[in-house]
């Protein structure tokens, strides 16, 4: 028989007294006082433990009211002493009975759970039937009155029906024996606390953020994911149809022996709630292919393998199960099969929290699904720096802190798989967090996600909760934001990375029809469907490059020593382009040639040599020839000799190197070649000298295109040696030459009109 040292012989007196079963066990239902109860309790409709015999109602066994009374007086409000109506004790913090069965021990924690939820009500019956003041019961057994009272007003207070082989506990026995004395009473009770508050059903008492989240928890549906260490989503697909399931599009169509995909996570796949014992049929759920877990927690997982790359590690850090673990590990590894050196990123998983028998438990749940690429982690989060050895290659965090759990709609069921803190129980029986508890659960946020955002190498932090509380979600994220930024702006202090919220990575149609969505963060509302579920992906922004100046790299360097003072005061690209105009103009002023006239195409490119410009005639014309090799000057050289000047000038190829630059030259839009055209006053040019000076170019820093140019040169004079005979080439000898432009007049200013009144005047030769 198993017992607990706490609730057993704390009073002599209960422990001495010989009690018998009554004999009223089978009595008609008119000894009773008959509650017409429309809705049953949840409990009831969730536990088929529960059944109905000829003679009463099968309850739970002895050490599951055992278990839930200590879950109950470990998580019980307590009032003021001169508000109290029902002292429960002094003791807190009982070490829980030992049950080895899940299924017993979750239906001990939801008895305590609805008895939480009921405790003023059930505090009400006992005080007003005179049980509490008159049954011979210690303050420390008071708890398990409740959760047995509870439990008897549930079944309409018929008498319980033990199964024979049941293990007895002898202190329920004693609790169950009082309240069959006192149900009459009880049941009056009830009813006028009924009455008073006018209550159809007595959940009419809760309030309405309870009653809200206790009609979803009745009809969420069965989210579960495929292990693809295990198998593949086409095969459990196929395993699913061949048992007899049939796949629709979404959940609302959710009805019967059916499933569905999931939108936001491609391996979910989700089936209606009484579909559990149909799916251990299917042996996918017994060989680890599909795992039951709340969509909540598989959101985070999906987000980092999402920002993982190629080689980098994920550390998780904060409260989630073996599951969570499992899933991340199965995503990264589907992620990377195609990496033909085997690597596999490893999941590394800070367990500083747990104790030795969780870290088992743990590391058992993650070999059963196959991963072999986990590492536990027993130092404290905050003690992990970007020095550790083994944290080298970690790129993602993943960060689930301890929250409220106000977004869960069944946070029992949540806590037992999540691992979450029991101690949120009392709170959430309420439908309110206690402040005190909230401003702990943020401290303890903020300084998590803090230190998360130091490590250097890391590339991503995701940051998820099950809250609807926005102090926990967006408030400690922007909080840390703006903290790494003026961390990173402070002098003095290492500096830190910056971090930007990254919008939603999931495809959520919802968001695609609203283009004016510019939240980032991720946040699912609790509903009928699923638990809320918020999610925040911080990504590190790239560090900015900042270019230098050539002047100041010089200068840098020169004051280490390194170019042995190379000189760094050269003019700026500005200074010199002034210095280069300024220059340009002043030779153009005093020119030996009063009617030389100069139009040129410029954009960008100022060309150093501004003296040249002061060079005119036959100077002017050779160093032209110069600046364009030495093919063109002899080729030019050769022809001069043969024929007119004028067909030298009538066709010349596209200048785009020419030397001159003036200052006042206009820019052309015309894409068609410009023409040099030079003039002379005699009718041969004398060959370049031969030890000219080649014009030595600056080097250039940048090497810009150079538009072409178009340069008008005084007119030439022809004498009168053209034989009438040639008049055949194009030449007659009333050709007029004094009908030629002079340079004296306004030469038009645009490209076009400046090359068609060259080719309109100068006539073809031949």
């Amino acid at each position: 028989m198993v017992k607990n040292k706490n609730l057993v012989g704390r009073s002599s007196h209960s422990s001495t007294r010989k009690l018998k079963k009554a004999s009223s066990q089978t009595a008609s239902t008119k000894d009773l006082t008959p509650l017409d109860d429309p809705a049953s309790s949840d409990i009831s409709a969730a536990l088929p433990e529960l059944q109905i015999s000829e003679q009463g109602q099968l309850g739970f066994p002895d050490k599951v009211y055992l278990l839930a009374s200590v879950i109950f007086q470990n998580n019980c409000s307590e009032k003021p002493a001169a508000q109290r109506l029902v002292n429960y004790g002094k003791e807190r913090g009982i070490p829980l009975p030992e049950v080895k069965d899940d299924e017993l021990q979750r239906t001990a924690y939801e008895l305590a759970f609805s008895t939480l939820k009921y405790q003023e009500l059930l505090e009400d019956i006992m005080v007003d039937s005179g049980f509490y003041l008159t049954q011979p019961l210690p303050d420390d057994q008071m708890g398990l009155v409740a959760v047995m009272l509870y439990d008897f007003q549930d079944r309409k207070f018929l008498p319980w029906e033990h199964q024979e082989k049941e293990e007895i506990i002898q202190e329920v026995r004693e609790v169950e024996t009082c309240l069959l004395r006192f149900k009459t009473k009880l049941a009056a009770s009830l009813a006028r606390c009924r009455i008073k508050h006018d209550l159809l059903s007595i959940q009419c008492i809760l309030p309405e953020s309870v009653k809200m989240k206790q009609e979803r928890s009745s009809s969420l549906p069965l989210y579960t994911w495929v292990n693809t260490l295990k198998s593949s989503r086409d095969e459990v697909q196929s395993v699913l149809k061949s048992a007899g399931f049939s796949q629709v599009k979404s959940v609302g169509q959710l009805e019967g022996q059916t499933f569905c995909e999931d939108i936001h996570c491609w391996d979910i796949l989700v089936f209606p709630a009484l579909l559990k014992a149909q799916l251990y049929s299917t042996k996918l759920l017994s060989e680890h292919k599909l795992i039951i877990q709340d969509k909540a927690c598989s959101l985070g997982p999906h987000a980092v393998c999402s920002v993982l790359p190629e080689e980098g590690d994920v550390l998780m850090v904060g409260c989630f199960s073996g599951l969570t673990v499992a899933h991340t590990a199965s995503l990264i590894s589907e992620k990377h099969k195609s990496n033909s050196t085997n690597n596999q990123p490893t999941v590394y998983v800070c367990v500083s929290d747990r104790t030795d028998t969780q870290r088992e438990e743990l590391q058992q749940a993650v070999s059963a699904m196959g991963c072999k690429n986990v590492k536990l982690v027993t130092e404290v989060f905050q003690s992990l720096t970007g020095g550790d050895k083994r944290l080298q290659k970690v790129r993602v965090v993943l960060l689930t802190p301890k929250c409220s759990l106000s977004a869960v709609s069944n946070p029992v069921e949540f806590i037992l798989q999540e691992n979450a803190d029991t101690d949120l129980l009392q709170d959430l029986s309420q439908g309110s967090v206690a402040q005190s508890k909230l401003e702990a659960l943020v401290a303890q946020q903020t300084k998590d996600i803090d230190h998360a955002l130091k490590f250097p190498k890391v590339l991503a932090v995701v940051y998820s909760t099950c809250s609807s509380y926005s102090e926990e979600n967006k408030e400690v994220v922007n909080r840390a934001l703006e903290q790494a930024k003026a961390c990173s702006e402070q002098e003095g202090e290492p500096k830190q990375a910056s971090f930007r919220p990254s919008l939603y990575l999931f495809n959520i149609p919802s968001r695609a029809e609203d283009p004016k969505e510019t939240d980032p963060y991720f946040i699912l509302e609790p509903s009928e469907h699923n638990n809320g579920c918020f999610l925040a992906i911080l990504i590190r922004e790239p560090e900015a490059v900042v270019k230098e100046a050539p002047q100041e790299v010089l200068a840098r360097a020169n004051a280490k020593g390194i170019l042995d003072k190379i000189s760094c005061n050269q003019p700026t690209r500005k200074e010199h382009q002034r210095h280069t105009n300024r220059m340009t103009k002043m030779s153009h002023v005093h020119t030996s040639q009063p009617n030389l006239s100069v139009s040129i195409q410029s954009k960008n490119q100022q060309i150093k040599g501004s003296n040249s410009t002061a060079l005119c005639g036959h100077q002017e014309f050779n160093r032209h020839q110069l600046s364009q090799g030495k093919s063109k000057a002899l080729r030019l050289q050769g022809l001069k000799n043969t024929m007119p000047i004028s067909f030298l000038s009538s066709r010349q190829g596209n200048n785009s190197s020419s030397p001159f630059k003036p200052e006042n030259s206009t820019p052309t839009k015309s894409s068609t070649p410009v023409f040099i055209t030079p003039t002379f006053t005699t009718t041969t040019l004398p060959p370049a000298p031969p030890s000219a000076t080649p014009v030595v170019r600056p080097r250039k820093a940048h090497q810009e295109e150079l538009k072409p140019v178009v340069l008008v040169l005084p007119p030439v004079h022809f004498p009168d040696f053209f034989p009438p005979q040639h008049s055949r080439t194009g030449f007659s000898p009333s050709f007029n030459y004094s009908k030629w432009r002079t340079p004296s007049q306004t030469v038009p200013r645009s490209s076009g009109g400046l090359v068609k009144d060259i080719m309109v005047k100068s006539r073809p030769l031949f």
